[in-house]
């Protein structure tokens, strides 16, 4: 295994966040983490709601939304007009498989990479329906032909209802052609609908180009903003037909301000999420990509050189200057955490025993520790874990 180098810590960065200094923080893809200044912007909306809740909740907050979706959706590459503010990628899920009609006979497509709490959406509703989910293996490390053909071989057009894909999986951390099995799926009359919770603030994206019938993304994770905070793009031929979470006194001004206006909603996230990009922006984006795309490769072949385990073929180094994804997995031994509870469980090992916070899934029958990069992290902190976790697993 060659040698890499880290990057250069981007001057400052750490400071802005309040993280515990105690603790090695390699689990950012999870919930995010918040900038200081984010927080404070967050708390000064806060205190503007208890100082006047009436005017606060008053006819100038539809306007206030309005306002901020434009300016996410622009950072985004989404239609502002087409799309809703929504509080995760749970609420935009189950809003899109509201909408799409399905009775018995019909199915809905997964893939063997969809985020669990997305594949437990699917079946309720699919259940609900009298219609089935099926699911199609792609291999870690297929390469985008061979992951579009596969798809397209397992579509059943007039059966397949919905087709459901990630663009980025949180639990393998591979990155999708949603672009060209969006357009796969379209030829057949199958609507999809594209999982991208990681993608704001880590990839660069035009949701308008991708052209999914539905596209929901997190501004929480990557972005900067507040949690709470994501995106749902719906396609046009859609929106007069999509059911939102809660029927309320904006149900009858049709989508997004069906979905979005809920009453005493705490709209503070929202709100405060352009501070998230200014943020982001002011550290500049392209060297925040690339500083922790090229951090997350490097603690994952640290960690993979300590355990003696393969990466996977697609494992790639970022070329110098670019930009990748800042998440990466280390297949950990076989047996080790072969099963949910047990990857739940040796989570939990490493955050108490050696200090250090990241996600580990089974997959496919095989334990997958995952690593995520920011700012705010430092080789030492992949360093350390290398060289601590041997001896861990070795407890067992």
């Amino acid at each position: 295994m060659s040698a890499l180098e880290p990057p250069t810590p981007l001057p400052g960065a750490r400071l802005l966040f309040s993280l515990d200094p105690g603790v090695a923080y390699l689990n950012h893809g999870t919930v995010g983490v918040v900038p200081i200044g984010v927080q404070r912007a967050q708390q000064r909306l806060r205190d503007e709601v208890e100082a006047n809740p009436r005017r606060f909740y008053g006819q100038e907050m539809a306007e206030r939304v309005i306002h901020t979706r434009r300016f996410l959706a622009g950072f985004l590459g989404a239609d502002p007009d087409g799309s809703a503010l929504v509080p995760n990628i749970t609420a935009a899920v189950s809003i899109a498989l509201n909408s799409v009609p399905l009775g018995a006979g019909d199915e809905v497509l997964v893939t063997d990479h969809v985020y669990g709490a997305v594949e437990i959406a699917v079946r309720h509703r699919s259940e609900r329906a009298g219609a089935s989910v099926r699911t199609v293996a792609l291999p870690a490390d297929a390469g985008d032909a061979e992951v579009v053909a596969l798809v397209v071989a397992a579509l059943r057009p007039g059966r397949t209802k919905l087709l459901v894909v990630d663009q980025l999986a949180s639990v393998t951390a591979k990155v999708f052609p949603v672009r060209e099995m969006v357009a796969a799926a379209h030829e057949r009359g199958i609507p999809v609908l594209v999982d991208a919770a990681h993608v704001p603030g880590m990839l660069p994206v035009d949701v308008t180009a991708i052209d999914a019938d539905f596209w929901a993304g997190t501004l929480h994770k990557w972005a900067f903003a507040p949690r709470g905070t994501a995106l749902l793009a719906v396609g046009a031929a859609w929106r007069s037909r999509i059911e939102p979470l809660a029927v309320g006194w904006s149900q009858d001004q049709g989508f997004p301000r069906s979905v979005e206006h809920q009453g005493t909603l705490d709209y503070t996230p929202w709100l405060a999420a352009p501070t998230g990009l200014f943020t982001l922006r002011t550290l500049g984006w392209e060297a925040v990509r690339a500083h922790n795309a090229a951090l997350a490769a490097y603690g994952q072949r640290v960690v993979a050189a300590a355990l003696d385990v393969e990466l996977p073929k697609d494992a790639q180094l970022p070329e110098p200057g670019s930009a990748d994804a800042a998440m990466r997995v280390v297949p950990l031994p076989p047996g080790v955490a072969a099963t949910q509870p047990e990857a739940y469980a040796l989570r939990q090992r490493i955050a108490e025993k050696l200090g250090t916070e990241v996600a580990v899934n089974a997959w496919g029958g095989r334990g997958l520790l995952r690593l995520s990069a920011q700012v705010y992290n430092r080789a030492d902190e992949y360093e350390r874990l290398a060289q601590r976790l041997p001896e861990l697993l070795a407890e067992r």
